[in-house]
C-alpha cells in the first residue's frame, strides 16, 4: 500500500456524493506497501479505506472485490467493499479505478507467538474452505509463469553469483507441476503486516490484490515463511508446527502435499525475492513509495534449500 497517485479532499468530496456513506470528514494517505495507492478516508458516518489501482487491469479488478465480498458474507473478517449509489463496487477517481471498503479493527503484531499462529493456521484453512464456493476464476498473478518472466526482466540487474542462484532455482521449480496438488483461491500475500489483530483475535485479514487460483499449499508457504521466521531467517519450530497443525484441523494435508512441501516453501520464497527485486531495480515513480530488502528472501530462500529434506507437513 504506497501512495502513487494523489487525491485532493475536493475531489474525493466529490466521488463521495454517489455514495450512502456521509460526508468527507478526513483523508490520510498510507505509506506501507507497493502496489496501489491507499487511502484512510473518514466520513460522517464511518471509516474505510480508499484504493487506486495503479496497474492492474480494470478487467480483473471484480475478481478481488467480489471475492472478498464472497469471503466476508461467509464470516471471515476481510474488509467488505461498499457499493455506490449505482450498486457497483468499481468506479473512477484521478483517473484511476477505485474501490472503498469497509476499515478493519486492529493493528498487525510484527513478532507473532506460538498462539497467533496457531490462530493464523485456523484463519488460512478457513480462508480456503470458503473460497472452494467463490464462483469466479483467476490464475494467481505471481504464479509460476510471471516467475519466470520477471527472473528474466531482472537478471540483468543481478551479480554474477544472484544469476546463478536465480538460475539455479528455476531448474529446480521447473520440476514440479503445481497443478497436481489442491486447487483453490489462495490469498497469496498473507505477511503480517497484512494481519490486524484486536486483541487476542484477528480483526482483519487486509490486501487481497495478489489473490488467484493456485496450490493451496503455496499459500500456507508464503504464509508460514513470513509468520514463522525468526530474524535470521530460520523456521522456528513451535511456531511453525502451531501454524500447519492448525490450518491442517480444518483441511488436513494431502500426501502430495506432504511431499511437496520442501519445494513449496522455496517457491514461496523465490516469488518474494524477485517481486522485491523487481521493486529494487525496475522501480515506479510515487509519492509515498516502500522498496523492501531483496536481500532478506534471498537468505529465505538458501536457508529452505538448505533444510530441504528436514522439513516436513504434519500427518
Amino acid at each position: 500500500m504506497s501512495v502513487f497517485t494523489p487525491v485532493t479532499d475536493a475531489d474525493l468530496a466529490d466521488w463521495l456524493k454517489n455514495y450512502a456513506i456521509g460526508r468527507l470528514d478526513a483523508l490520510q494517505g498510507i505509506s506501507a506497501g507497493v502496489q496501489n495507492s491507499n487511502f484512510f478516508v473518514t466520513t460522517s458516518l464511518g471509516r474505510y479505506v480508499l484504493t487506486l489501482f495503479e496497474t492492474m487491469p480494470r478487467a480483473e479488478l471484480p475478481f478481488y472485490l467480489h471475492l472478498m465480498a464472497h469471503l466476508a458474507r461467509h464470516g471471515l473478517p476481510v474488509p467488505a467493499p461498499i457499493a455506490n449509489r449505482d450498486n457497483e463496487y468499481l468506479g473512477s477517481l484521478s483517473g484511476k479505478p477505485a474501490v472503498l471498503v469497509s476499515r478493519l479493527a486492529g493493528k498487525s503484531d510484527m513478532a507473532p507467538d506460538v498462539a497467533r499462529c496457531t490462530r493464523i493456521g485456523a484463519m488460512l484453512a478457513g480462508l480456503h474452505l470458503a473460497g472452494q464456493s467463490f464462483g469466479r476464476k483467476q490464475a494467481n498473478p505471481r504464479g509460476a509463469n510471471w516467475r519466470q518472466h520477471c527472473a528474466a526482466r531482472v537478471r540483468a540487474h543481478l551479480p554474477a553469483d544472484e544469476q546463478a542462484e536465480l538460475d539455479a532455482e528455476l531448474v529446480f521449480q521447473s520440476g514440479f507441476n503445481l497443478e497436481t496438488l489442491p486447487q483453490g483461491v489462495i490469498h497469496a500475500d498473507l505477511f503480517r503486516d497484512n494481519v490486524l489483530w484486536d486483541g487476542d483475535y484477528v480483526g482483519g485479514v487486509i490486501d487481497f490484490y495478489f489473490a488467484g487460483q493456485d496450490a493451496l499449499l503455496f499459500d500456507v508457504a508464503v504464509t508460514v515463511n513470513d509468520w514463522c521466521a525468526n530474524a535470521d531467517g530460520q523456521l522456528d519450530a513451535a511456531r511453525t508446527a502451531a501454524l500447519l497443525a492448525s490450518y491442517a484441523e480444518s483441511r488436513p494435508f494431502t500426501p502430495a502435499e506432504r511431499a511437496a512441501w520442501p519445494a513449496m516453501l522455496r517457491a514461496a520464497a523465490l516469488r518474494f525475492w524477485l517481486s522485491r527485486l523487481e521493486d529494487f531495480h525496475l522501480p515506479r515513480a510515487g509519492e509515498m513509495v516502500l522498496v523492501k530488502d531483496p536481500g532478506e528472501y534471498r537468505r529465505i530462500l538458501r536457508l529452505r534449500a538448505a533444510a530441504n529434506a528436514a522439513l516436513a507437513l504434519p500427518t
